[in-house]
């Protein structure tokens, strides 16, 4: 049989068959992933073959195969540093929840989240939530960072998840696809669902005031099916997202602005850091390119980059 794995809890996987029944699943023996090393071999999206087993008065389906991965979005692993987690496959978009405050998202994070997804292909849009509790100072802070990615080509939407402002124009992208939501906790990614879908009722918790930071309501990443033909995966609140697997010479190859400047430096192999002749250091120089955004790439360049609540 085959199907999709709508939920992962590292040892049960819940697969949906092509005939649209449920199955709790499990693994059976070592099961090794090609050129991934990662802590779980497999993720919620991945299109799997399984097996039907009967045990006792229940039936269990064994994963036999992983089909191929069309792309994968991945993170550090939290206890094993050399190693990847997976997060979710097989991603036509993802939606990246982002605060001002409350708790704050910092651009540093956003841009190793850009950069990763870049690094697999997959689009991503900016989600600029809460915007009804900002002051005018705050919204003007969040219209410049809409107008900077904006600018690099990636779509921003302010929104309300709580008052339902602007979500019918997070539904409209969502329309045939599989979309991932991502953030920290707190963001407010399970009360853009329940927008979205009021009958899933997904957890929601309330900020923690000592550190101003989310508390986590997801546990495990899973796929839901909702009414108006769409897929959304709803992941644990990332803290820190430290990229993986990319050699320094590829990291400003998934910044757009760079790349569309790459040609133009004197060097080709250039790292546009004390080169000579650098069109990457003359745009920032000429304020083409912005600051944060040059500083998240030095940060990822040396490995400065596991703390994710640091200056903006």
């Amino acid at each position: 049989m085959n199907g999709t794995v709508y939920k992962s809890t590292g040892s049960w996987y819940t697969v949906k068959s092509e005939e649209g029944d449920f199955y709790e699943c499990r693994i059976k023996g070592k099961f090794r992933t090609q050129g991934i090393k990662s802590t779980n071999p497999v993720a919620v999206g991945d299109h799997v073959g399984f097996d039907l087993e009967t045990i006792g008065d229940e039936t269990v389906g064994i994963i036999t195969e992983i089909g191929e991965r069309k792309n994968y979005i991945v993170r550090k692993s939290v206890k094993l540093s050399k190693q990847t987690h997976i997060i979710a496959s097989n991603l036509d978009q993802v939606f990246l929840l982002v605060t001002l405050n409350n708790p704050p998202t910092f651009t540093s994070f956003i841009d190793r989240f850009l950069v990763t997804a870049e690094a697999y292909e997959i689009p991503v849009v900016l989600l600029f939530n809460k915007m009804d509790v900002y002051s005018e100072e705050e919204k003007f802070e969040v219209d410049y960072l809409v107008g900077l990615y904006t600018k690099i080509g990636y779509q921003c939407i302010q929104i309300e998840a709580k008052k339902g402002i602007n979500v019918d124009k997070v539904k409209e992208l969502m329309f045939g696809n599989t979309s991932m939501f991502a953030g920290h906790s707190g963001v407010g990614k399970s009360t853009l669902v329940n927008a979205l879908e009021p009958g899933l009722k997904l957890k929601t918790a309330e900020i923690s005031e000592q550190h101003m930071q989310g508390q986590h309501t997801t546990t495990f990443a899973e796929m839901y099916d909702l009414s108006f033909d769409a897929r959304i995966i709803d992941t644990p609140g990332i803290k820190g997202f430290g990229i993986v697997d990319m050699e320094k010479h590829e990291i400003g190859n998934y910044f757009p602005e760079f790349f569309a400047l790459k040609s133009e430096c004197k060097f080709n192999n250039c790292l546009h850091l004390d080169e000579p002749k650098c069109a990457v250091k003359e745009a920032l120089e000429n304020d083409e390119i912005a600051a944060s955004r040059y500083r998240s790439y030095v940060q990822m360049l040396t490995g400065d980059e596991d703390n994710p609540y640091r200056e903006r």
